[in-house]
């Protein structure tokens, strides 16, 4: 009754890709180099550069989980309605504000955002907004993307 239907699970999960590589990268744990640098080569990744995939992936995704609250307020009536119209536009804010400092406290900004949304994600499915389904992906996936937002801030 409460599974995971395939199609959002898959999809869920390959979302995760980009924080993975991202940990991965900024950690120096994946790179590639172009030539020798003893002979002028140079590094095609470096660490920053996954410390930047993961400020820019996870902005957008904290961004666009707020569209997908939003779709979930269009079921509302009610005062709830107007309140969870409200409540859907408080993880793209907080994407956007959390953005312009140093990459690492964007980092742990981006992580309380995602901690938040979940508790937001929980706010709508008790109000009967979302699949029966929905807690149990959302637990899995904020549980991967606030770790390797993690991973990356302490690198």
């Amino acid at each position: 009754m409460f599974q995971i239907p395939r199609a959002p699970l898959f999809l869920g999960l390959a979302g995760l890709l980009p924080f993975l590589v991202g940990a991965l990268v900024a950690n120096g744990l994946l790179n590639a180099n172009m030539g020798d640098p003893a002979q002028g080569g140079y590094p095609l990744v470096t660490a920053k550069d996954g410390l930047g995939m993961l400020v820019l992936y996870g902005t957008v995704i904290l961004s666009f989980m707020s569209g997908v609250l939003w779709g979930f307020a269009t079921k509302a009536e009610g005062t709830f309605a107007t309140r969870g119209y409200v409540l859907s536009v408080i993880p793209a804010l907080w994407a956007f504000f959390s953005g312009g400092g140093a990459q690492t406290s964007t980092l742990f900004s981006l992580m309380i955002g995602f901690v938040g949304l979940l508790a937001l994600d929980y706010y709508f499915y008790r109000q009967n907004l979302t699949p029966p389904w929905w807690m149990r992906l959302r637990i899995l996936l904020t549980s991967i993307v606030v770790i390797c937002l993690g991973v990356g801030a302490l690198a």
